[in-house]
């Protein structure tokens, strides 16, 4: 038997620290392939169903080749769950011993040299400021790793960030998140650089999320916050070392002042935009203008003053990267790149995205020899790989499948009932709710409905108000994690969510026994990043729709189809309330590339399915 095939044994190391642990098939073939993978020092995509154990299935591989290993996640919260529970069940089942570390983005960690100068600050605070300041102060005493996520109760020489990339440099297996890897890249064309070490084996968890991020992050984006920050701190600067300056303590005024009148330019709705609706409005245009001479002008105050001190310097380094970055984003409109905007409640985004990800990521990962292995629960779009594989240009990448251990043939059920509305029907969200509410009643709330747009969500909100006796949890009337808690300790509440909620949430057990998707979940055309995408494919000659549209939908609709069943004693009933899932052509592929769920049309079915659950108790 090799190390592996033991270790996944019934009498193995996992067996030792996991109570009634219980041998799974496709996890040991999937750590068989990956330990193949890392030793011939091949690419391979490695697609587990929900339930296979792939964080076990790569880890343990990984440390057992003894190489240097980069294990980036989805989001921070995953690599919290890496860290701090995962490798720790593997430390205490493996004999090899290993240096782990976590690392995070910059603004995850407590700068004791901005804390100081909080703390001996001649600006006013307010209470709640004060209050949160001192705490954080008290906090910054004890912490070993400065990370601010130790600080819950706080909404938010010896530098953390500092220790945190030391410690990353020195260790064996390094687990970061897809925006610092991405940013990392965004960063330095030659290699990990200081910030991240070179590494033998990068293993990217998630991996369906990765094309998304990379392309935020190979672009550049100066947002007012940024603006507004180097104004705030240039401005504590000159109150501590500078007041011989007056004119730059004017200069930060003045930008800070630039920069709201910019966001007031831009509207009060809140949306993501094309470049041209800069271009074509005189105002926001003359606004860019102004931000841009006036972030010129505190640039040239900083210089003068970066002789003074290190902070003074360092405010003038980030003023003139800015400009730099202002610059290009400005003059540049070359067919190579996409430019767009966002605007939020306060602030906005001037962005530049690269039209073509594949070609950038292909020289990256020639950049750095190492054995690359992409795993997530969706990556395959009707068993196919081609959408995955070209978005990140991996051509020579080996594939390998293994399907979720959970019984979906009777563990759920997949109803689509007749007569749907079309989703263009401007009564859709009220038709489909007379659609829904006898399913909720069926399964006395607990359910899930998922939405692809924030209109639809609200206005379902207010329709189901007065339609059922459940709680009812919305989306942004309080913190993704509380609403989380909140739907498992009621036990029959209905939760309504868009995006956030399709995936990366993880409720077993009874409290989640129903799954109810408003729409296919095709992106906004509407989306310039996308739209630009679109139309280049098109002027290329190919399909845009079957190429990019329709498998990036699948795969989002296999996300949150995988929030229904999570566990070997799951129970629940999957909605679709999109009537082209049988009516278009194209439906076929959705329903090739879900679980083999048992399917129905008829609503006493579900009713016999909840009640199927109330005989067994």
């Amino acid at each position: 038997m090799t190390e592996i095939e033991t270790f996944f044994g019934s009498d193995g190391g996992l067996a030792k620290v996991i109570p009634g642990y219980q041998p799974r098939a496709a996890q040991l073939e999937m750590a068989e392939a990956i330990a193949h993978a890392i030793e011939d020092n091949r690419n391979l995509i490695a697609e587990a169903g929900t339930g296979t154990g792939k964080t076990f299935a790569y880890l343990v591989p990984a440390i057992l080749s003894g190489k240097k290993v980069i294990i980036s996640t989805g989001t921070k919260n995953l690599q919290d769950q890496l860290f701090n529970k995962d490798l720790p069940v593997i430390r205490k089942a493996i004999k090899t011993p290993f240096i782990a570390a976590l690392l995070k983005g910059r603004s995850n960690y407590l700068c004791t040299y901005r804390l100081k100068n909080a703390l001996t600050s001649t600006l006013g605070f307010s209470k709640e400021d004060a209050v949160a300041l001192a705490k954080i102060s008290s906090w910054s005493k004890r912490t070993k790793i400065g990370d601010v996520s130790e600080m819950s109760e706080v909404a938010y020489a010896d530098c953390f960030l500092v220790k945190a990339r030391k410690k990353a440099q020195e260790s064996e297996i390094l687990v970061v998140n897809h925006h610092l890897l991405c940013a990392d890249w965004s960063i330095r064309d030659s290699g990990f650089g200081e910030l991240l070490p070179d590494a033998e084996v990068v293993i990217i968890d998630e991996a369906h999320q990765l094309a998304d991020t990379a392309s935020n992050f190979l672009g550049i984006t100066v947002s007012a916050k940024q603006l507004n920050d180097l104004a705030k701190d240039a401005l504590m600067e000159y109150f501590k070392d500078a007041t011989d300056m007056p004119a730059l303590r004017t200069a930060c005024e003045d930008l800070e002042h630039e920069v709201k009148d910019m966001r007031l330019a831009f509207g009060i709705e809140l949306k993501r935009g094309d470049w041209q609706d800069i271009e074509n409005n005189p105002k926001i245009a003359a606004s860019l203008t102004a931000v841009k001479d006036q972030l010129q002008r505190l640039t040239d105050q900083l210089e003068l003053a970066s002789v003074k001190t290190k902070g003074l310097d360092s405010c003038f380094k980030r003023a003139d990267e800015l400009v730099q970055q202002l610059k290009i984003i400005l003059e540049d409109n070359s067919g190579k790149w996409i430019r767009w905007y966002e605007t939020y409640k306060n602030t906005f985004t001037l962005s530049r995205t690269p039209l073509d990800i594949a070609a950038e990521f292909r020289s990256f990962m020639q950049q750095h020899q190492a054995a690359w292995i992409f795993t997530s629960a969706t990556l395959s779009v009707a068993n196919r790989f081609d959408h995955f594989a070209n978005n990140l240009g991996l051509s020579n990448a080996a594939s390998e499948s293994w399907g979720s251990p959970f019984d979906y043939a009777h563990q759920s059920l997949f109803y689509h009932p007749k007569g749907l509305p079309q989703p263009n029907d401007p009564e859709f969200i009220p038709l489909i709710i007379e659609f829904a509410v006898p399913v909720l009643e069926a399964s006395k709330g607990r359910a899930f409905f998922l939405f692809t747009s924030h209109r639809a969500l609200k206005q379902a909100a207010e329709l189901l108000e007065k339609k059922i006796d459940f709680p009812l949890l919305i989306q942004g009337s309080r913190p993704k994690a509380l609403l989380l808690e909140q739907f498992k300790d009621a036990g029959n509440a209905v939760l309504l969510g868009t995006s956030s909620f399709w995936e990366g949430v993880d409720v077993r057990g009874e409290a989640l026994s129903c799954v109810i998707i408003d729409k296919l979940p095709f992106a906004s055309p509407g989306d310039p990043v996308l739209k630009a995408r679109l139309d280049a494919m098109t002027k290329q000659g190919r399909n845009s729709f079957f190429e990019y549209q329709l498998p990036t939908a699948v795969i989002a609709l296999r996300q949150g189809i995988g929030r229904l069943i999570r566990d070997v004693t799951d129970r629940g009933v999957l909605m679709v309330c999109d009537p082209r899932l049988l009516k278009k052509s194209y439906g076929q592929i959705f329903l090739d590339s879900v679980p083999a769920m048992k399917r129905t049309r008829d609503i006493e079915e579900v009713r016999a399915f909840f009640q199927e659950e109330t005989l067994e108790e």
